[in-house]
C-alpha cells in the first residue's frame, strides 16, 4: 500500500452517511419459500440456483489517506490465473454455496485474496449488479476502512500479484484516461482505461473494474464524470 493512514476518519464516515439505505442491507429472508419473490424484494439475498444467473460480488473498500484524500484498494491478478490474468481488479469472486448474501461473498473474497479482516470493513451500501458479457451478475459492495493502519495486506500468491491503492476521484477526471470504442452484438460502447502510478508500480485500470469505480465515485461525490461514459 502506498498511503499511510492517520487514524479513524470522521470526514469519511460523514461523506458516505447519505449513501446508507434507510432499511438494513441484510433483511431476514422471506419465509414463504418463494425464491423468486425473495430475489425481487431483497436484491442482495441469495436466490436459489433455479432462479439466479451466475453471480459474483466485489468489494469497493475506501479509506482516507493522511492528506484527506479518498482512496480505493485494488489488486493486480496473478499471471497464473486462467481468466483475466495480470489485470487490475477489486477483491471479489463468485458466490459460493455457504454465502448468505452478496456482502458476505465480497468480504469473504477480500479476506481470502488480500487478508482484509471483514470486521474492519463498515459496509455502507450495495450498488446495482452489472451483468457481464458471459452473463455473470457482478454486485459491487461499497465499504469503508476507518483506520487503514489496522489493515496488514497479505496477498494470496495464487490469486494476487500485487496490492495497491488509487485515488477515488481519479475515476471522475479526464486526466490519465483514454478510451476505445468497442462493439458487442451490434451495440457500440466505450471502454475506459485509467493509468495509475503507485509506489510499487504502474497499473492500468480498465474494463469492468473501471466501470464500477466510475459509478462508485459518481455516487460518493454526487456528480457525473468529466467525460462521456457510453
Amino acid at each position: 500500500m502506498d498511503s499511510n493512514g492517520f487514524g479513524e476518519s470522521q470526514r469519511l464516515v460523514d461523506l458516505v452517511q447519505p449513501l446508507r439505505p434507510s432499511k438494513p442491507l441484510c433483511p431476514p429472508s422471506n419465509t414463504n419459500n418463494n425464491p423468486k419473490a425473495e430475489s425481487e424484494t431483497n436484491p442482495i439475498a441469495k436466490p436459489s440456483d433455479r432462479t439466479r444467473p451466475k453471480r459474483a460480488a466485489v468489494l469497493i473498500c475506501l479509506f482516507e489517506d493522511e492528506n484527506g484524500h479518498l482512496r480505493v484498494i485494488l489488486t493486480k491478478r496473478a499471471s497464473t490465473l486462467s481468466t483475466n490474468s495480470g489485470d487490475v481488479s477489486l477483491s471479489g469472486g463468485k458466490t459460493e454455496e455457504g454465502d448468505a448474501n452478496d456482502i458476505e461473498t465480497a468480504l469473504r473474497e477480500a479476506k481470502e485474496e488480500i487478508g482484509l479482516d471483514p470486521s474492519l470493513v463498515d459496509v455502507v451500501t450495495v450498488l446495482e449488479p452489472i451483468v457481464t458479457k458471459i452473463g455473470m451478475a457482478v454486485v459491487p459492495v461499497l465499504g469503508i476502512l476507518a483506520d487503514i493502519r489496522q489493515f496488514n495486506p497479505t496477498p494470496n500468491a495464487a490469486e494476487v500479484e500485487a496490492i495497491f491503492d488509487a485515488p477515488l476521484d481519479m475515476f471522475l477526471k479526464d486526466e490519465n484516461r483514454r478510451e476505445e470504442e468497442r462493439e458487442w452484438m451490434g451495440n457500440k460502447y466505450l471502454l475506459h482505461f485509467f493509468d495509475n502510478e503507485a509506489e510499487n508500480g504502474k497499473y492500468v485500470i480498465w474494463g469492468l473494474t473501471a466501470g464500477i469505480l466510475i459509478a462508485a465515485a459518481s455516487l460518493v461525490y454526487q456528480r457525473p464524470p468529466d467525460f462521456q461514459i457510453a
